[in-house]
C-alpha cells in the first residue's frame, strides 16, 4: 500500500480537515489543530510541504518511521504550525491502518480499558467585558449583590442546559480581562458567578473553572483560595505553562487539582510540567501535540507521576472520535472535553447517554465516516481570534 496524494480543506466554523489517499482505495481522515487566520494557512501548507517531502509513494502504516522523519527531519521543532500539520496526518495514517485490518485504533494500542468515555462541555454566561462594580470581598463575608444580574441569569440558564442534556460534568469560564496584579474586585465578581454556577447545578455535578491562562501566578493563588468552597473539579490555565516553574508555584499553593497541556507540544513539552508536579490533569490535544500516539506517550508519562489525562477537545468531530480512540485504551484518563458531537459532519454522530457517557466506537479506523454532502452545504467565513483590550487604558489583555 502506498501514498498517493495527501489534501486539506476548511471546514466551518474554523477547523481543518484532511484525507491521506492510498493506491488500495482506501482513505484515512484527520484533523489538524484549528484558529484563526494566519496560522491555518500556514498548516494547510505545512501539511503540503509535508506530503510532499516525506509521505507520497510511503507505506501509510508505517507511522512511527513517518512520524520520526516528519519532527526530526526538520531543523525548526515544535510549534503550532508543525504540529499541528504532523498531527493530523498522523491521525489519517491510523485511521487508514485501522482500516486496513478492520479494527478501531484502540484494539491496536491495547484494547479497551473501558466501555464508556464521560464527556463534558461549557456553561454560557462569560463574565462581561468591562469595568466590573462592588466592594472588595472581605475575609470571612458573603459574594456580594451584583448589579448585573442579566450575566448572573445568562450563569444560571447555561447551567440549566447543559444539565437537561444529561450533562453532570461542565467548565465555566472564570474570568475575562486581568492584569499582573489587579483590584480584588474582579476576583469577588467571578466569585459570584461561581456562586451561581454551583447552586445551580447541585452538589452532585463536577464544576470545571476555566482560567484559560488569562491570570498571573499572584491572581490565580488568590482566586483558587477564594473557590475553593465551591469544590471545583480542577482549575484550568491558571497561568500559562510557558513558565513551569511558576505554574509550579500555583499547584503548591493550591488545594484544587491544575489542569493544563492545550498549549504544549510533545512528550518533550509535557516533561517538565510533569517532573515538577505543576499539573495533577495534562491536556494534550491530539491534533496539536503530535498526535495519537504522541498522545499516548504523554499519557504513559503522567501515568508515572499519578498524573491524570483529559484531552483538550475543541474543534471538530475527528478530533473527538480520535480522542475517544485514545480514552479507551488509556488507564489514567479523566474525562473528555468535547465541542461537537458529529451532527452536520459525521454520518452517525455520537450520542450521549442519559448520564453524559459516550460509548467507545466500534468501527474500524476512527470509526467515523464524513458526512461531504452536509459539510459542503455549510458556508465558510474565515475567522480570527478575538482582541481583547483592558477597557480602562486600552493596553493589551490576554484572550
Amino acid at each position: 500500500m502506498k501514498i498517493t496524494r495527501v489534501e486539506s480543506f476548511m471546514v466551518a466554523p474554523r477547523w481543518i480537515f484532511l484525507k491521506v489517499h492510498t493506491d488500495e482505495g482506501i482513505t484515512g481522515i484527520g484533523e489538524a489543530v484549528g484558529g484563526g487566520d494566519p496560522m491555518t494557512g500556514g498548516i494547510r501548507a505545512a501539511i503540503e510541504g509535508l506530503a510532499k517531502e516525506v509521505l507520497i509513494g510511503q507505506d501509510p502504516r508505517r507511522i512511527e518511521h513517518h512520524w520520526q522523519m516528519m519532527y526530526r527531519g526538520s531543523y525548526w521543532r515544535g510549534g503550532p504550525v508543525l504540529m499541528g500539520a504532523i498531527s493530523g496526518i498522523e491521525i489519517a495514517l491510523w485511521d487508514i491502518l485501522g482500516k486496513s485490518v478492520g479494527l478501531p485504533i484502540y484494539q491496536l494500542l491495547g484494547g479497551k480499558t473501558r466501555d464508556r468515555i464521560r464527556l463534558y462541555t461549557y456553561v454560557g454566561g462569560g463574565p462581561k467585558v468591562g469595568k466590573v462594580r462592588g466592594n472588595p470581598r472581605r475575609k470571612g463575608s458573603k459574594p456580594r449583590k451584583s448589579a448585573d444580574k442579566p450575566e448572573l441569569e445568562a450563569v444560571r440558564e447555561g447551567v440549566r442546559l447543559r444539565l437537561s442534556e444529561g450533562f453532570r460534568v461542565m467548565k465555566l469560564g472564570a474570568f475575562n480581562q486581568l492584569r499582573v496584579v489587579d483590584s480584588y474586585q474582579k476576583i469577588d465578581a467571578a466569585l459570584e458567578r461561581v456562586a451561581v454556577a454551583r447552586q445551580t447545578a447541585g452538589p452532585e455535578v463536577d464544576l470545571m473553572l476555566e482560567f484559560h491562562g488569562r491570570v498571573s501566578p499572584a491572581m490565580a493563588i488568590l482566586a483558587e483560595e477564594v473557590f475553593r468552597p465551591f469544590h471545583p473539579f480542577w482549575i484550568e490555565e491558571p497561568c500559562l505553562p510557558e513558565n513551569v516553574d511558576a505554574l509550579a508555584e500555583v499547584a503548591r499553593h493550591s488545594r484544587t487539582p491544575i489542569a493544563t497541556g492545550e498549549r504544549l507540544f510533545t512528550r518533550w513539552g509535557f516533561r517538565e510540567v510533569l517532573e515538577k508536579q505543576a499539573a495533577r490533569i495534562v491536556q494534550p490535544d491530539i491534533c496539536a501535540c503530535g498526535g495519537l500516539f504522541e498522545a499516548r506517550k504523554i499519557a504513559a508519562m503522567a501515568e508515572t507521576y499519578y498524573a491524570g489525562i483529559a484531552p483538550h477537545c475543541a474543534y471538530g468531530p475527528i478530533n473527538l472520535a480520535v480522542s475517544l480512540q485514545l480514552g479507551a485504551c488509556t488507564p489514567n484518563l479523566v474525562i473528555q472535553e468535547f465541542q461537537c458531537l458529529g451532527e452536520g459532519y459525521l454520518k452517525e454522530p455520537f450520542r450521549l447517554d442519559a448520564e453524559g457517557y459516550v460509548k467507545v466506537p466500534e468501527g474500524p479506523g476512527l470509526g467515523v465516516e464524513l458526512d461531504e454532502e452536509a459539510i459542503l452545504a455549510q458556508p465558510f467565513t474565515t475567522w480570527s481570534e478575538p482582541k481583547w483590550l483592558h477597557p480602562e487604558d486600552g493596553s493589551f489583555a490576554d484572550w
